[in-house]
């Protein structure tokens, strides 16, 4: 089984992004949670060929707007 560890790059934000290992290869509209936030994967690459059961992958994702909370009464 291949394990891939992702570089997540944060555009349009200041959120720092993150490493992380996954048991799936990363897809463009994925949304994914780091923290509070959630983001949606907007472009994914490899980085270099599969070496010793790890892929290496990029991914560039930006914030998912939010709604607003409706507090009830």
């Amino acid at each position: 089984m291949v394990m891939y560890k992702v570089s997540y790059v944060v555009i349009g934000s200041n959120h720092p992004g993150g490493i992380a290992n996954s048991d799936h290869r990363p897809y463009i509209h994925e949304q994914i949670r780091m923290g509070d936030t959630t983001f949606e994967i907007i472009e994914v690459f490899d980085l270099m060929p599969a070496r010793g059961g790890f892929q290496y992958i990029h991914a560039t994702c930006r914030a998912v707007p939010q709604e607003p909370e409706i507090n009830s009464l």
